[in-house]
């Protein structure tokens, strides 16, 4: 069986837009095919019966394409190469490039419930990583480490509880890592973006909901840009079981952990002398 109808979908850079789907209609309104773009840009339905369709293609933060669409007597048809254009609104995008993630104003929160009726807060600010952004966008890519020794609820019989091999074991397991291996818009300034997480020994897949800030020049002559992601751990997918009533003041700590991060990157390979 051959192919139905192919397009190939492109910003006016010459760019893949791989997060285009296309709708197809026929005549009467009704939907025949709701078919994804792969990483090049190519999107092609399964073959449809001959005669005219309405085909319509939608991107997060780019403008809508109709188009009407021919099938053959084969089943297959094509609307060749389409650019989209970014939707009116669109923030300005990060050059491409590499960019620094500068620690001193970027901090990853972790809040997971205390006995079912309060909140514990752990900072972690002692962070390092690099961002690559591409084009398009979808194609960046993140690494990022944390200091697990780090982490601070501002009550250092807990901190120290929480280094110990009841719960993060810093001196066996010293750096938490992420590394991104797919990135997903899902709106004008959003994506999700997916990678490896290694925690505690143990590594798994997650996804952060990623919000982009935007970007411009700082007070020491580079350039800054600013990112907020969140998500939600299970403690026990990191082997992280502890949950002992009353223990050096921690107590009962919830099995979901949020985590909240929030980034600020310079442009260039390394980080500016302040």
């Amino acid at each position: 069986m051959g192919d139905g109808l192919r397009v190939h979908v492109r910003t006016s850079e010459g760019f893949a837009v791989e997060n285009t789907t296309l709708t197809v209609t026929d005549m009467s309104g009704k939907q025949v095919a709701r078919v994804p773009a792969d990483a090049t840009g190519a999107v092609v339905t399964e073959p449809l019966p001959p005669g005219v369709y309405t085909a319509v293609l939608t991107a997060a933060g780019y403008l809508p394409v109709a188009r009407t669409a021919q099938i053959r007597s084969d089943g297959g048809g094509s609307l060749g190469e389409v650019v989209l254009e970014p939707a009116a609104g669109a923030v300005k995008l990060p050059p491409a490039g590499p960019w620094v993630i500068d620690p001193m104003h970027s901090s990853v929160v972790a809040t997971a419930r205390h006995l079912g009726i309060a909140s514990i807060k752990a900072r972690f600010s002692d962070l390092a990583g690099r961002i690559e952004v591409g084009r398009p966008v979808e194609q960046s890519s993140v690494r990022a480490q944390i200091q697990a020794a780090g982490i601070d609820t501002g009550i250092k019989m807990r901190d120290d509880h929480l280094r110990s091999p009841d719960f993060l074991d810093v001196d066996v397991y010293p750096l938490i890592e992420f590394t991104s291996t797919s990135m997903r818009a899902t709106g004008t300034d959003t994506w999700v973006l997916r990678g490896e997480l290694s925690l505690h020994g143990q590594r798994r897949e997650i996804e952060l909901d990623l919000r982009y800030g935007g970007f411009g020049p700082d007070p020491w002559g580079g350039v800054r840009a600013a990112f907020h992601a969140e998500t939600l751990l299970r403690r026990n997918d990191f082997a992280i079981d502890y949950n002992t009533l009353v223990r050096a003041g921690v107590a009962a700590i919830g099995t979901t952990v949020k985590i909240e991060i929030d980034i600020q990157a310079v442009q260039g390979e390394t980080l500016p002398v302040l």
